[in-house]
């Protein structure tokens, strides 16, 4: 059996426990069995940078890991990854910043990656890389004479070619891309976005199961939303629920309700417009007041970043405003915390939830929302408030779906939300969580690890037409 290489830019070790353990960690429990090797960047900065891998063991499976220099981690991660990739993915031209000295670093640590994976490869591994970071991997891998099976899943959304061609050096990505087996996309809209750049950019006129030929090579590019163990998450909800934190919040909010938003604190996540909201919600349906609390988590992030220290300013203007006119002196409207809070307590937290407002501008996904109805009480489930724009949007169609720039729009789903009957509540919840509980993580795994896997007989040599 075929072993299992996962290369990412951060690699969750087995120490890291808690709020440390992100999404991918958990999206891929599954299909990290014993023997697998999970390869990427130790979070660590050293003078040396790539010259040693790190290895270590856990129940089976190998993390191995490099460190970057300095120079490197500021290149390649800051500057351009979360720089120029990041608001090019997001649809936010206007935070772009691009300098072709970055690039060379992002392309640089991309090469590193691959000299340090070389070693560790076996002939019949299956690799799986996995976001934006490491757009350029494959090729730097087949440079190196790798003909493994490559395949690689983007996290976030894809844009059309009117909006990725903004980007300098686009075309050199596109062609990176197309150098793996397997690209893979969480929707069907991000999947035909980048179809439309291979038709615009390359020429190329993809089949109809998103399969074409590049350079005598064969891609097929699949639609695989990511999802969440279920039954697991609802158990842990069940059981934080009866926790001492969630005790405290429960007895902090006296007779009220909560009503929760748990992002990292980015600007794609549409906190300005969503803070605003709440503001407007209190103000436009004072009967509310007193009655709900809203909890906004927001661990912090690539603080050292300009657009994020200014997004952290103007939220902190909107919290103080909105509770200086809305406060009692034994009720808070709006409650703002920006450290990372465990998982666990989050599930009990979301079980205590009349409402979650999941309301970012894009999202590749959004788990947070299918979280959310996993942990509900089926007796007595809250209502999701969920973006249009996000990734979950496709599927989660029973949720109340709001245009995350209209913060009047969300104001009023808020009150919709907490005025739902109980029938109504529980009809959605059922037609919600059938969907959570069917397109789970492992499913997620298995779909595109098939795909990997399995060699497709190449597509009929695509048309070409001149590019002007």
């Amino acid at each position: 059996m075929a072993r299992l290489v996962v290369v990412s830019n951060r690699v969750p070790l087995p120490s890291e426990r808690g709020a440390k353990a992100g999404g991918l960690a958990v999206a891929l429990a599954d299909a990290l069995q014993p023997g697998s090797l999970w390869f990427g960047w130790s979070g660590r900065r050293s003078a040396r940078g790539s010259a040693t891998t790190h290895i270590q063991r856990s129940e089976g499976i190998t993390y191995a890991t490099i460190d970057l220099t300095e120079a490197d981690y500021q290149s390649f991660y800051v500057n351009f990854s979360n720089g120029a990739l990041w608001p090019l993915l997001h649809f936010r031209l206007g935070l772009l910043d691009f300098r072709s000295d970055d690039y060379d670093g992002y392309r640089s640590v991309n090469r590193q990656f691959a000299a340090g994976l070389l070693p560790l490869l076996r002939p019949d591994d299956l690799i799986w890389v996995h976001d934006y970071h490491m757009i350029p991997m494959a090729s730097e891998l087949r440079a190196l004479g790798v003909t493994n099976r490559i395949g690689f899943f983007l996290h976030t959304p894809f844009v059309p070619s009117s909006i990725f061609n903004a980007l300098p050096r686009s075309a050199e990505l596109l062609s990176n891309l197309c150098a793996y087996d397997v690209v893979g996309f969480h929707t069907r809209t991000y999947r035909a976005a980048f179809l439309d750049c291979v038709a615009e950019n390359l020429g190329l006129h993809p089949d109809p199961d998103g399969r074409f030929v590049w350079r005598g090579h064969s891609v097929r590019a699949i639609v695989d939303p990511i999802g969440i163990d279920a039954d697991a998450f609802a158990q842990r909800a069940i059981e934080s629920a009866r926790g001492s934190d969630a005790r405290l919040l429960r007895d902090s909010l006296s007779k009220g309700g909560l009503a929760i938003g748990v992002d990292r604190l980015d600007y794609s996540k549409g906190l300005i417009n969503r803070f605003e909201a709440i503001g407007r919600f209190f103000a436009n349906y004072p009967q509310h007041r007193r009655q709900v609390s809203f909890l906004q988590i927001a661990a912090r992030s690539r603080e050292e970043q300009g657009a994020y220290q200014r997004l952290r300013r103007e939220l902190d203007r909107i919290v103080g405003d909105t509770n200086g006119r809305y406060s009692e002196f034994d009720w808070t409207p709006l409650r703002y915390m920006t450290r990372a809070v465990k998982r666990d307590t989050l599930a009990g937290f979301f079980r205590l939830s009349r409402l979650a407002v999941v309301t970012p501008l894009r999202d590749g996904m959004n788990l947070v929302a299918k979280e959310y109805v996993a942990a509900q009480d089926p007796a007595d489930p809250g209502v999701l408030i969920l973006s249009r724009f996000a990734g979950a949007a496709e599927e989660l169609t029973e949720a109340l779906i709001v245009n995350p720039y209209d913060s009047d729009e969300i104001a009023e789903a808020m009150h919709i939300g907490l005025s739902m009957e109980l029938e109504e509540r529980r009809e959605r919840w059922q037609s919600l969580h059938k969907k959570v509980a069917a397109n789970t993580a492992r499913r997620f795994c298995t779909v595109f690890l098939s795909h990997l896997g399995r060699v497709d007989t190449q597509p009929e040599r695509p048309h070409l037409r001149a590019i002007s």
